[in-house]
């Protein structure tokens, strides 16, 4: 999920034909979610391997346990989702996995709210973050992106996908809402937390002629989804891989309809606390293997987001 207005904007093309492979993987799967604590991951499921080639990288504590506590927003399809029977599925999940045999250890997923992801990493909840969270370097630094105040000492960043911001709104309806400037006089609903919630605060700003932005945040994506369907707002608006599953998923397709371009690209990274820099440079590894042997494309093919995928592993790479 993407945070912080303070890294570059970038609008990017369209990525809309991607929304027809994302249903692909939408039909096959059907969405859930849960606020209760998940372990483990997708039908890729890793289990520790005395072949794991670089199991000795890990910090010897994390090794001898042989598992990585993941903390995560558990409802974000297609990222990281439950499905009809309750297993923690999506993106995430999957690379998790793959990056799992190569470190000969299971990484657990545990649910989470987003905004308080980091701060279960301080307080040693979980050895790492990986919530479609966008790198920043607001993030890296520890501070406040609305407010500008340092808050934290930060994380780094190991970085595995890109994405962009999109714009929804209910099918037929709305259709004056074409960029974010459009949106003056209207109500957008957004998970808190992220960049979809700031650029709201940042445009709203913008407005004239005595009009501004109604904001309503909740505290997940499904949350957001559910208000807009019922008619309680005009658009809504998430990283682009959700809100295209959620067009082509929700209502067999028929709820919402994607509006404008993509904007903010940015990468998406596995967040660790600043001083696990074993940790974090294990994983990198374990990220840049996958993407060698083939495993991480495979993925990303699976979930018809190819257009997102990496060539390389880069630590703090967020503007």
């Amino acid at each position: 999920m993407t945070a912080s207005t303070t890294r570059r904007t970038t609008a990017t093309r369209s990525r809309l034909a991607a929304v027809a492979s994302i249903a692909v993987a939408g039909a096959l799967i059907l969405t859930g979610c849960g606020d209760q604590t998940d372990s483990g991951g997708s039908d890729g499921d890793s289990t520790p391997t005395v072949a794991a080639p670089l199991a000795d990288q890990l910090p010897k504590e994390i090794r001898d346990a042989g598992v990585i506590k993941v903390g995560s927003d558990i409802a974000y399809a297609p990222v990281e989702f439950k499905d009809s029977s309750g297993k923690t599925v999506g993106i995430d999940p999957d690379i998790a996995a793959a990056m799992g045999k190569q470190l000969g250890v299971t990484f657990e997923f545990e649910n989470g709210t987003f905004d308080t992801l980091i701060t279960g990493l301080r307080s040693n909840r979980y050895d790492m973050a990986m919530s479609a969270m966008t790198d920043t370097k607001d993030r890296q630094e520890g501070i406040d992106s609305e407010t500008g105040k340092k808050v934290g000492e930060g994380v780094d960043f190991v970085d595995y996908f890109t994405a962009g911001v999109s714009i929804y709104t209910q099918k037929g309806k709305n259709t004056d809402i074409k960029t974010w400037s459009d949106l003056c006089g209207k109500k957008i609903v957004v998970q808190r937390g992220t960049v979809s919630e700031d650029l709201a605060k940042s445009e709203a700003k913008k407005c004239t002629g005595g009009k501004t932005i109604s904001i309503e945040a909740f505290d997940n994506d499904q949350q957001a989804q559910t208000r807009l369907r019922a008619g309680g707002a005009d658009a809504g608006s998430s990283d682009f891989p959700v809100a295209a599953y959620a067009v082509k998923t929700s209502g067999g397709g028929n709820d919402f309809q994607l509006v404008g371009e993509q904007v903010e690209a940015a990468p998406y990274g596995i967040a660790v606390a600043k001083d696990q820099t074993q940790l974090r440079d294990a994983l990198k590894a374990a990220l840049d293997a996958i993407i060698a042997n083939g495993e991480y494309d495979k993925i990303i093919q699976k979930w018809g987001v190819a257009d997102g995928a990496v060539k390389e592993a880069i630590v703090n790479g967020g503007k």
